[in-house]
């Protein structure tokens, strides 16, 4: 990636969804581009895109048992994105280590607070390192500290507000058992889904879910490229997942299906997430399990 700078690429084409390596490499580094690596502090500081900014993944969920993976508070939310330097006028780049699950999990927090703007990296940083591109590598502060000291992008001042139509809570997974327009994406393990994996108090599945692995999205012959979209959109519409049914989508985190839900947006689907996953419906007395 080029290092010259271009102050604005607001007269520029729109960014696709899914940003090929290749493209992104092409770009001359902008005021209106921010790249956010979602990985571990320790792989950032080995390595990363020239210009990125660290999120830790641990950042992006709210840590309190049983459901760990539900939105954090807007307080800490605010305080990531700022120091990050979110603003309104910044197209992110979003990418992480493992094929879009945790990068996926940043562009649902984006939509939640009305940042609309934004590509996934495809392939994240095993693509961009299989083919030799630019890197950097550097220590990154622990969250908390001021700054990245790695990062080419100034702190803003974001304030956090989340849209609370976008969340899908219990309830509301409850609600739509029984409506024939919706369907639950169940993104985790085979094993997960038919309860023979423990994860959890209780196993099984959601009532009327359908399984497909999030790991079923990624080429690993790829350097963990999405699988061709049409593809997947196949394989969706032979489960019954399809463009006119309102989707959720949940793993047991919410983690591995930010990757589903990004694909579900990629391909056009009316699709939300539900963030406290399996880990608040199987450890919930009253919810109604399949196995």
């Amino acid at each position: 990636m080029t290092l010259m700078n271009n102050p604005s690429l607001m007269n520029s084409p729109p960014l696709p969804l899914i940003l090929e390596p290749e493209a992104l490499n092409e770009m001359p580094a902008s005021d209106s581009l921010l790249i956010i690596a979602v990985v571990q502090a320790q792989v950032f500081a080995t390595h990363h895109l020239p210009g990125s900014v660290l999120i830790e993944p641990a950042e992006l969920v709210c840590g309190i048992k049983p459901a760990v993976g539900k939105l954090p508070d807007r307080d800490h939310l605010s305080a990531v994105f700022s120091r990050v330097g979110l603003r309104d006028d910044v197209h992110v780049i979003a990418y992480d280590d493992e094929g879009g699950g945790w990068a996926g999990r940043l562009i649902w927090t984006l939509d939640i607070l009305g940042h609309h703007n934004y590509s996934y990296l495809n392939g994240g940083l095993p693509a961009w390192l299989k083919l030799g591109l630019p890197l950097e590598s550097g220590s990154a502060t622990l969250p908390g500290a001021e700054v990245l000291t790695a990062s080419a992008s100034a702190p803003s001042t974001f304030v956090a507000e989340p849209d609370s139509s976008l969340l899908v809570d219990r309830q509301m997974v409850m609600a739509q058992l029984d409506d024939p327009n919706s369907i639950v994406w169940d993104a985790r393990s085979e094993e997960e889904y038919n309860g023979s994996k423990i994860t959890a108090q209780r196993n099984g599945h959601i009532p009327g879910a359908v399984n497909l692995d999030w790991l079923q999205l990624i080429d690993r012959d790829n350097d963990l490229r999405l699988q061709p979209l049409q593809a997947i959109a196949s394989k969706l519409e032979s489960l019954g997942i399809t463009r006119d049914k309102k989707i959720i989508t949940h793993c047991h985190t919410h983690h591995r299906s930010g990757l589903t839900y990004l694909v579900g947006k990629a391909l056009g689907y009316d699709i939300k997430a539900y963030d406290g996953s399996w880990s608040e419906w199987g450890n919930h007395a009253d919810t109604p399990i399949e196995k």
